[in-house]
């Protein structure tokens, strides 16, 4: 697919057409209340994964409701003292994966944190091996229409909660630098690190790579690849309905969780992306509250983005901050 979005000049002044609920900083300061009346019960237990230069610790700790949450953090065998803290969210359909996978960052000196994303972990990577017991009306395959009743049931409610309970978790470790915390990840997870930018105030810097989860009015109805299409086939058969879900998913879109991000950020877009087009990338990035933000720009690549060129980006571009 060639470019199918808005042209480069355009996308740079973009604009999202969805509105914030009047609520929406209610409804967010309620639900991590309610789920910090649970006692975070961070655990980190050692794992022998075959390596000389990261430890990695077993880590389950109380996400949304009190449901038990999986992750790993790893950090450089030779850590004595604090370090920066990386925590990472994946994309759609993986899972924290194996003790041994992804050492870039604990290999570049920072500790870092992996969340393990409820009900996810069994399309892609390694696995994941967090349930999400929470029950769901009904919706189409997929967890985009899960709960999309009503934004206290939605899924993505349990998910950006337990995201920022991890960010809480990783930074109870003893060898994490609270002050130097870091949040990234590409696409879903890109997604959740714009959702934590806005819900987590002294973050050191966000990146969101490709980011889902953002505007959905547009994304909606612009690409028909998944996930963003299973919104559309929920409503194929619900016909009538789109008001209400629109109402649902405002609760959760990037654009608005962005206009509270103060972070520095680093963001990446790809003008062939099908799956998070351009604009609704560019739509959470205009939104970014925070005057220290850039943006990476792919020409000619799909959902892929920069991959490792962009790691390497992101290297470069963190040694100023953490």
């Amino acid at each position: 697919m060639a470019l199918f979005d808005l042209p480069l000049d355009e996308l740079r002044g973009y604009r999202s057409e969805s509105v914030a609920p009047e609520d929406f900083d209610a409804f967010w300061a309620e639900t991590l209340q309610e789920a910090r009346g649970f006692d975070l019960d961070a655990r980190f237990e050692p794992v022998d994964a075959g390596l000389a230069t990261v430890r990695v610790y077993d880590v389950t700790f109380a996400g949304f409701g009190g449901h038990p949450v999986k992750g790993w953090l790893r950090l450089p065998a030779e850590a004595e003292e604090p370090v920066p803290l990386v925590v990472e969210f994946m994309g759609y359909g993986g899972g924290r994966g194996l003790p041994h996978e992804d050492l870039l960052w604990a290999s570049s000196g920072r500790a870092h944190f992996v969340m393990d994303t409820r009900g996810q972990g069994s399309v892609w990577g390694g696995g994941g091996g967090t349930a999400d017991p929470a029950g769901s009306a009904p919706a189409y395959p997929g967890f985009m229409t899960r709960g999309i009743d009503a934004p206290e049931n939605y899924y993505y409610r349990r998910v950006f909660t337990d995201a920022v309970r991890a960010v809480e978790a990783a930074r109870s470790h003893p060898l994490t630098d609270a002050s130097r915390t870091v949040a990234l990840g590409g696409s879903q997870g890109g997604g959740i690190t714009i959702a934590v930018g806005g819900l987590v105030p002294d973050l050191v810097a966000v990146a969101p790579d490709v980011p889902f989860l953002c505007d959905f009015p547009r994304a909606a109805t612009l690409t028909d690849r998944h996930p963003y299409r299973e919104v559309g086939l929920y409503l194929r058969t619900h016909r009538g309905r789109t008001e209400d879900a629109l109402r649902t998913l405002s609760y959760f879109d990037g654009v608005h969780f962005a206009a509270r991000g103060r972070a520095p950020a680093l963001f990446s877009a790809a003008l062939e992306d099908q799956t998070c087009p351009p604009s609704t990338v560019f739509a959470a990035f205009n939104a970014w509250g925070g005057s220290d933000k850039a943006i990476e720009v792919y020409d000619f690549n799909d959902h892929e983005g920069g991959g490792p060129y962009h790691e390497a980006a992101k290297l470069r571009w963190l040694r100023s901050y953490a």
